[in-house]
């Protein structure tokens, strides 16, 4: 553990089991805690029974939060910075924040663990060398539509963050625009009803409209064209 340093940490999506040694120790040892929501960190704090001071740092205040927080660093203290799940910075807050510290010359040390897309990746039996992470599509379906078909005319996979809410309608537009293009949606990763499904995004679409309601944080991926 370094003086005025900020360490970056992976954190789990779901099952609380999945963080590593490392992470515990570095949230154990720093001085101050920065994180995407206290309420959200402090109950993972408790499973570990890890004891700190947290300081909100978020998508609304990262940039006057990084500005406390190098304060902070230049007195001396160690901070590690969490997001709600998963790697910071991916989707998440965490890059601005990263910027601004290492251009005031402290140190930003990574500490890895889970990250939705890859998890996603692993199991997905894409073929090929490359893929596209996206993470969230515009909100307005024009832009989100444009984007979409920007994405489907390339070789690669890719890879969409999505909400439950959200969810139907990016397929709707994916079956529209491509009805045989391959898609797994990954649901709930690591926890009790995680969900894998895959097939043509017309099946797709036609599964997920079937239901009630869809629950917890999305993963779409889209295979790479002519895959079955």
């Amino acid at each position: 553990m370094h003086m005025s340093t900020l360490y970056i940490v992976a954190t789990p999506i779901g099952n609380l089991q999945d963080i590593t040694y490392r992470a515990v120790k570095t949230l154990s040892e720093v001085d101050i805690i920065a994180c995407e929501d206290t309420r959200v960190t402090q109950r993972l704090l408790a499973h570990y029974d890890i004891h700190k001071r947290l300081i909100a740092t978020h998508a609304h205040n990262e940039k006057a939060s990084a500005k406390g927080i190098i304060e902070l660093l230049k007195e001396g203290s160690t901070i590690a910075f969490v997001s709600d799940a998963g790697t910071p910075g991916v989707s998440d807050p965490g890059s601005l924040l990263v910027e601004q510290v290492r251009a005031a010359g402290f140190s930003v040390v990574p500490i890895p663990g889970v990250s939705a897309a890859i998890t996603s990746v692993s199991v997905a039996g894409i073929s090929g060398k490359s893929f596209t992470f996206e993470g969230f599509l515009p909100v307005k379906s024009g832009k989100r539509d444009a984007r979409l078909r920007e994405l489907l005319d390339r070789s690669e996979a890719f890879i969409l963050y999505e909400s439950p809410y959200r969810l139907l309608k990016v397929l709707t537009a994916l079956a529209a625009l491509e009805p045989e293009r391959k898609v797994m949606v990954a649901r709930e990763i690591t926890k009790i009803h995680e969900e894998f499904v895959a097939a043509k995004a017309v099946r797709v679409l036609e599964e997920f409209s079937s239901r009630q309601s869809i629950k917890g944080e999305c993963v779409l991926l889209v295979y790479p064209e002519g895959i079955e």
